[in-house]
């Protein structure tokens, strides 16, 4: 009998050992991950082409425009991935269609500035989240989502509009000090929602190294003070480059 192996097809989730030799429980925990990069980059792509759409010039228009289609290649490696572990891409990466709404809600941008800060903030504290998940992944998935996560491409776009905004407005400095607070409060309680919504996340960050706690089983993690002394370094790490306060 042919194996589905020998074809080249994905064995299923459930074998006992699954594709790359990864664990089935760890792959179900894996390709959850995986789900969550594909929705943000799916949600990158959204938001990037929207502020090409506001952006104050040509140039800039011409820019995130480009960086909106990176986001969708790197989306579909992501669920090539999720494909190739047995999973269901379409079903991963709609597993987490809600999780934003409410960041969404309360975070509207009433300037290009706040717009371009939010995003800034926003995929910095979730990259950085799903970054420590990946430490406790097979090495063939986290090389590919550290790839994916260290583009840093639209980051060094806002650092640079920012930067040159605030040189010329200190009343504009003040202002996008305040809102990057608001913007990180937001952004945490997001993680926090994910893990809880979400075990496996929980579950890959009790397994990371370093973990200050380890995951209860049938009650979600809200979360881990390391976890979110890390997230939150990092946040202020970014805001530095922006001459922000955190």
């Amino acid at each position: 009998m042919t194996s589905a192996a020998s074809e080249g097809r994905p064995e299923p989730v459930e074998r006992a050992d699954g594709a790359d030799g990864v664990a089935a429980a760890d792959t179900a925990d894996t390709v959850e991950l995986l789900g969550l990069v594909a929705h943000l980059q799916h949600v990158a792509f959204g938001r990037l082409a929207e502020d090409a759409h506001e952006a104050p010039t040509t140039a800039q228009q011409l820019e995130l425009s480009r960086l909106a289609a990176a986001a969708v290649q790197r989306r579909d490696r992501v669920l090539g991935r999720v494909a190739q572990l047995g999973g269901d891409p379409e079903r991963s990466l709609g597993a987490y269609t809600r999780l934003l709404d409410d960041f969404d809600n309360r975070t509207q941008p009433s300037t290009w500035w706040e717009r371009l800060l939010r995003s800034y903030v926003a995929e910095g504290v979730s990259d950085d989240f799903c970054r420590i998940a990946a430490g406790a992944v097979d090495d063939v998935t986290r090389e590919l989502l550290l790839e994916v996560l260290d583009d840093a491409a639209h980051a060094e776009l806002a650092v640079a509009e920012l930067e040159t905004a605030g040189a010329q407005d200190e009343v504009l400095v003040s202002r996008l000090a305040l809102w990057g607070r608001r913007l990180v409060g937001e952004a945490l309680g997001v993680v926090q929602q994910a893990m809880a919504g979400h075990p496996s996340l929980a579950r890959l960050i009790g397994r990371r190294e370093g973990a200050t706690t380890e995951p209860v089983v049938d009650q979600p993690a809200t979360g881990d003070p390391k976890l979110f002394g890390e997230l939150t370094a990092e946040h202020t790490r970014r805001m530095s480059r922006l001459g922000l306060t955190a």
